[in-house]
């Protein structure tokens, strides 16, 4: 079976089908998903709202702006970027200092632990922190003076680093940008010089990322959009599903966090003690598959063309490149985190798609390791030994978030099932366009399809012999409800 992996997005909370929310809030009770904070972590997060611990730095002359979808509250990062005086760049980047409101040992720590990020749902989102502290006092909105981890990575004009700093500041964000608008501003050149060298400093990390091997996977995302009244999504639905390309802002903003994360990194390995976020490199049978599927669905791979220029060359806009993109994240599998200390760097200590070392650092609010990151990084540069509460939890921060992965991953790819299943249960029967993307090797009559409208990718089973890999199909749909079968097909 190809990967689900796919991000959903709803317009707007809540939908009108009762029977979705029934299967989401199943879902929910089988995965032991803590929805509900405790009491005492409700007050000791309203506490600390009031009276976090505050840095002595004051960096608010600094108009950092953040970039996120327009309905996050969540922000855990904010920027500035600039020209430097006599050549090169520099990279602000304030991280919420999630440690300034928690405390090691006491309930909102405890309950951090136990939930380990924060899961994301079409019908709501179950948080890692109270509200208190993600959607309000640790949260970077704008116009709101909030505790960070500031960074300064200066850049050389090729948009190398040239020198890291990170410390306890206050800041202070001047704008909310959604990623639409940001886009807009950069193309119509009406973007003020902070965010308009956001597409000069992504540029020049991309092009760097080319230079050593990186992989950035541009996978069109599954959305859930409102229609307003039936139509090709379902009968009388409120909802469709559609595929979305993100824009290159999107690339942009994720190359600053990457560009964070390895010098977080660096820092660490530097220092000697620390946690990466590691891959290893695919073995050649992987490679292999993804040869064949290429062949299969058309797309041209010379035998002298890395996996990286292919995924390069690749239109996110064209079906079958999207279907093959959403192959390729098979190479991303067995990512984890590998804690180290005494300056013995574990094998392999490189993340394969970041073609470096890499590591969590710049989304506290929503992921726990990346807490801990932060504070070995702020450690590093001062030249001291971690707190002995980083230093506690060390090792048992790879398991931790192992187990915390692996429930986010169950739960995005059975939203994605229940939703098609809720979408599509009025239209069994019904025959559609597809294309057959992946094909099971010991049994090639049962696969994968890959459905342009509605944007469905699910399980087809054929009763008439082997299925055709990347051949366009017809395709029935046989079955789908969300609240006992999942969506499949069968060749029409």
């Amino acid at each position: 079976m190809p990967r689900r992996h796919l991000h959903m997005t709803m317009r707007r909370p809540g939908a009108a089908d009762a029977r979705l929310h029934a299967a989401l809030r199943e879902l929910r009770a089988s995965l032991d998903v803590p929805v509900d904070f405790p009491a005492d972590v409700l007050a000791e997060a309203e506490s600390a709202a009031r009276s976090p611990r505050l840095p002595d730095h004051d960096a608010t002359d600094i108009p950092f702006f953040t970039i996120d979808p327009p309905t996050s509250v969540d922000l855990d990062q904010a920027m500035h970027l600039a020209r430097r005086e006599g050549g090169g760049l520099r990279v602000h980047y304030a991280i919420a200092d999630v440690a300034a409101f928690v405390t090691s040992g006491g309930a909102l720590d405890a309950e951090a632990h136990r939930r380990v990020q924060t899961l994301y749902f079409p019908d709501e989102k179950v948080p890692l922190h109270p509200p208190q502290l993600s959607e309000g006092a640790a949260s970077l909105l704008p116009d709101q003076t909030a505790p960070a981890l500031l960074w300064r990575i200066d850049l050389d004009a090729e948009g190398r680093v040239t020198s890291t700093d990170v410390r306890r500041a206050l800041v202070r964000s001047r704008a909310k940008l959604d990623y639409a608008g940001a886009q807009r501003q950069i193309d119509e050149g009406t973007a003020e010089e902070p965010l308009a060298l956001l597409k000069d400093i992504g540029q020049l990390r991309e092009a760097l990322e080319v230079e050593r091997g990186g992989i950035s996977l541009n996978v069109p995302e599954q959305e859930i959009v409102e229609q307003g009244s039936a139509s090709a999504g379902g009968k009388g639905s409120p909802y469709a599903l559609a595929y979305r390309v993100p824009l290159p802002v999107e690339a942009w903003n994720a190359q600053i966090s990457l560009l964070s994360g390895m010098a977080a990194a660096d820092l660490m390995i530097e220092a000697g003690t620390g946690i990466l976020r590691t891959l290893p490199t695919a073995p050649d049978g992987a490679v292999a598959r993804l040869h064949r599927s290429a062949k299969a669905l058309h797309i041209d791979w010379p035998h002298h063309v890395s996996y990286a220029q292919l995924v390069r060359s690749l239109d996110p806009h064209n079906a079958r490149h999207a279907a093959f993109l959403q192959e390729c994240t098979t190479l991303l599998r067995g990512a984890g985190y590998t804690a180290f200390r005494g300056g013995q760097l574990p094998t392999p200590a490189v993340h394969a798609a970041v073609a470096d070392e890499y590591t969590h650092c710049t989304a506290p609010l929503r992921r726990l390791v990346d807490r801990y990151a932060g504070e070995l990084c702020v450690a590093a540069v001062a030249g001291q030994q971690p707190p002995e509460w980083v230093s506690a939890a060390l090792d048992a921060l790879p398991k931790e978030m192992a187990e915390g992965s692996r429930r986010a991953n169950t739960v995005e790819r059975e939203c994605v099932d229940i939703v098609e299943a809720a979408l599509l249960r009025e239209r069994v029967g019904e025959v559609f366009d597809a294309v057959v993307v992946d094909v099971k090797e010991q049994e090639p009559t049962v696969g994968t399809v890959h459905l342009e409208d509605p944007a469905v990718v699910a399980r087809i089973e054929s009763a008439d012999g082997a299925l055709p890999l990347g051949e366009r199909l017809r395709v029935r749909l046989t079955q789908a409800d969300p609240g006992r079968a999942k969506v499949v097909f069968a060749p029409a």
